[in-house]
């Protein structure tokens, strides 16, 4: 994560979410009419042959489906210009109340509306900040405390690197504004994280809110084979630690781990 301190505040950048058991009694129970042994049915006569081979079984060939599935293209840079996400919710969460606006970059070919009913499932997630009493987040259209935008590379860059920022075409920073998120990272994922893209987009929602609500740290690995903190920079190795999108584990225990510069 890149920090910058002039404007009074951290900016940061990073890459960034039963089997049923059948259970059967030993008991005996009485032959039914399919216990019965039946004597063989009469066999039917053969088919007379016209001296032609039968044509051979058909043997299932390799479909396109079993081919690996090719990962999107991404476009370099965008218009510049960002459509406003024309949806609200009700809030979620208890603590202090922050509004958010969801905007994404014109002529990418993602719709504004289902991104933000993205994050906001992710920010509803029962092992969210908000699910944990670190604060509520409600989505909004207008009058919004911070504005998540997804942008191109190039455009992130330019956001980024108003702030000082140098994010490479490839990483997310935080701003004054909010939040930017590099759309390469929102639709590829990260190479280090073991998960889908769709998965690594929890990442990013909960590392970066997670400095929206005043974390400013950067947690380590705690331990081999245990959780990396949604609060570590995942993209750049997990030391042993498994990858992870969300900051409470399954038990609703925060995961931590030593602070890092």
């Amino acid at each position: 994560m890149l920090t910058r301190t002039a404007f009074g505040a951290l900016l940061t950048a990073s890459f960034l979410g039963g089997a049923a058991l059948a259970r059967c009694d030993g008991g005996a129970e009485p032959a039914s009419a399919t216990d019965i042994v039946q004597p063989p049915a009469t066999p039917k006569a053969a088919a007379p042959t016209t001296g032609r081979p039968s044509p051979a079984p058909r043997r299932p060939s390799a479909s396109a489906s079993a081919e690996p599935t090719k990962p999107p293209e991404v476009p370099a840079s965008g218009s510049g210009t960002f459509a406003t996400a024309r949806a609200s919710g009700d809030a979620v969460g208890s603590g202090p109340l922050r509004r958010y606006r969801v905007q994404v970059e014109d002529s990418i070919g993602m719709s504004a509306e289902e991104a933000a009913a993205e994050i906001q499932a992710i920010l509803a997630h029962k092992r969210s900040w908000a699910a944990h009493g670190r604060g509520s987040f409600q989505l909004v259209s207008t009058d919004a405390d911070f504005v998540i935008k997804i942008a191109t590379p190039a455009t992130a860059d330019r956001l980024c690197g108003a702030q000082g920022l140098d994010t490479g075409g490839e990483l997310n920073c935080e701003t004054l504004e909010g939040v930017v998120v590099n759309l390469r990272r929102w639709m590829l994922g990260s190479p280090k994280f073991d998960g889908t893209p769709a998965e690594y987009r929890h990442l990013i929602i909960n590392h970066e809110i997670g400095h929206e609500i005043g974390i400013r740290t950067h947690l380590g690995c705690s331990g081999p084979g245990r959780l990396a903190p949604v609060m570590m920079q995942q993209i750049k190795g997990l030391n042993g630690c498994l990858s992870n999108a969300w900051p409470y584990d399954k038990d609703g225990t925060y995961v931590t781990g030593p602070a890092v510069g």
